[in-house]
């Protein structure tokens, strides 16, 4: 899942931007980069997700499946065409990237390759940290970059980054773990990375200023939090209804949970006590500063 903010809106308009995005980024290396849109459309996933078949004139490699919907699995059946089928690859295991890889695995006789097994998602090979899957001449290097899901990886093809949902276009994403979200933002700055290609939304050319963005937007809105907090929130519910007012209403559940992923972070600071863990509603969770 990506994040609460997207429109799902002008699905063919949206198809057509990120065709044009991906060209630009075939031109930059060897491989072919082919896109498909999965027909998933929604708050969580905006146009669909973003579905990618890599690969020469021989053998092809697909990121990111998506969910089981034929529609989906016959283009991406039709893309690979007479090329032997060298992988099918998962960024991490939610049910918008992950459920169609199994089965398009054994229709392809391909290893399926992910870095745990999830829902409805069983790898045949495990990969991790710096593990190189080749296709044809060139290899798709393995960043794991765990924070959106404790599971989630992206893939380095030269400059080209697959991103899955560690960064998106047009929006920015649900996190699970914030420290480690923004330790992850980090360990992608080195990198003379030119091109992002997500598993939503367009693709960006200016990866450093995008980077810049994601970590200044997520430090700002853990000051805006302690401000709500100092100012008499005490519980989600109030913090989101504080820091998020200019966001419809019938967002505001949804923004508690990217709320929650900023309380945790504040607790390990010991900045805030926030325990989430046994709450039957998180909105009405308590929240309170750790005074000094």
């Amino acid at each position: 899942m990506a994040h609460a903010a997207f429109e799902s809106a002008n699905y063919g308009r949206h198809a057509a931007e990120i065709d044009q995005n991906v060209r630009k980024a075939a031109a930059r290396t060897c491989m072919n980069i082919a896109h498909l849109l999965a027909p998933n459309p929604g708050v969580f996933t905006g146009a669909g997700t973003n579905t990618y078949v890599v690969g020469g004139d021989r053998r092809a490699l697909v990121i990111d499946p998506g969910p089981v919907i034929n529609e989906h699995f016959e283009r991406i059946v039709e893309t690979i065409g007479g090329r032997e089928t060298v992988g099918v690859v998962v960024t991490h295991t939610h049910a918008d990237h992950a459920p169609l890889a199994n089965p398009l695995g054994a229709e392809l006789g391909a290893p399926v390759y992910g870095f745990a097994p999830g829902p409805d998602f069983m790898p045949t090979d495990l990969v991790g940290e710096g593990d190189r899957i080749g296709v044809e001449d060139e290899f798709l290097e393995v960043v794991y970059t765990p924070g959106h899901s404790d599971d989630h990886i992206c893939l380095l093809l030269g400059t080209n980054l697959f991103s899955g949902d560690h960064i998106i276009g047009g929006s920015t994403v649900m996190i699970d773990n914030l420290s480690k979200y923004l330790a992850s933002l980090e360990k992608l700055r080195p990198m003379a990375l030119s091109k992002l290609l997500p598993g939503h939304g367009p693709a960006m050319d200016d990866p450093a200023v995008v980077i810049d963005y994601y970590v200044s937007h997520r430090r700002e809105r853990e000051n805006e939090i302690v401000l709500a907090l100092e100012n008499g929130a005490r519980s989600v519910g109030a913090v989101v209804t504080d820091v998020y007012r200019d966001v419809p209403e019938e967002l505001h559940r949804i923004a508690a949970l990217s709320v929650a992923a900023h309380l945790r972070k504040l607790t390990d600071d010991g900045v805030v006590t926030f325990d989430d863990d046994a709450a039957f509603d998180l909105w009405d969770t308590l929240v309170a500063m750790v005074r000094s």
